[in-house]
């Protein structure tokens, strides 16, 4: 039953592809059995790069009209030339969230009454943004910490009470003090 939904699911993703995104249209066929699947080719990132800079500035992988889109992230282009750039609808980004709220945070025990505090500033990566979003969906109270010193972020996180922090390599929970 469930793998049925999920090949259902997948394959009106697959037609939603080849009906309005140029990228995928050459790459791509109709998925509707499991031996179609296990046939689509993977998409590196070499590729998706390649077409940004051949189509500037988001390249030719959209599904939908440019003003279907309602955030932009990108990497860092620490790996290239230029960096990566995508766009996320209202309903690709409440999934971003969704994701952080309901899985990575119930996860690590973060509740609706934690404090996170995210030890970072915010750029266009996603990880961050989507992590901040998550625990606001969650309901937590979420305090920023970024474009502060240490001893900043520090007493900051004492004064306020901070139960998560939250920062590069511990986006997701960590030691919650007091809460064992």
């Amino acid at each position: 039953m469930m793998r049925g939904s999920q090949l259902e699911r997948l394959s009106a993703g697959v037609d939603a592809l080849l009906k309005g995104n140029r990228f995928y249209q050459a790459r791509l066929h109709p998925v509707r059995t499991w031996d179609d699947f296990e046939r689509l080719p993977l998409t590196t990132k070499d590729e998706i790069t390649a077409d940004q800079e051949a189509s500037p500035p988001f390249g030719t992988n959209l599904t939908f009209p440019i003003e279907r889109y309602s955030r932009m992230h990108q990497t860092s282009g620490t790996s290239g030339t230029t960096p990566l750039r995508w766009l996320d609808t209202t309903e690709s980004w409440d999934w971003w969230v969704r994701i952080w709220a309901d899985h990575i945070y119930r996860s690590a025990g973060v509740q609706s009454d934690d404090r996170v505090f995210f030890a970072f500033s915010f750029g266009p990566f996603i990880g961050f943004w989507s992590a901040f979003s998550g625990a606001e969906c969650l309901g937590a109270l979420v305090i920023p910490g970024g474009a502060m010193t240490t001893e900043q972020r520090l007493r900051t996180m004492l004064e306020l009470r901070a139960t998560v922090p939250a920062g590069p390599g511990r986006t997701g929970g960590g030691h919650r003090p007091g809460r064992q």
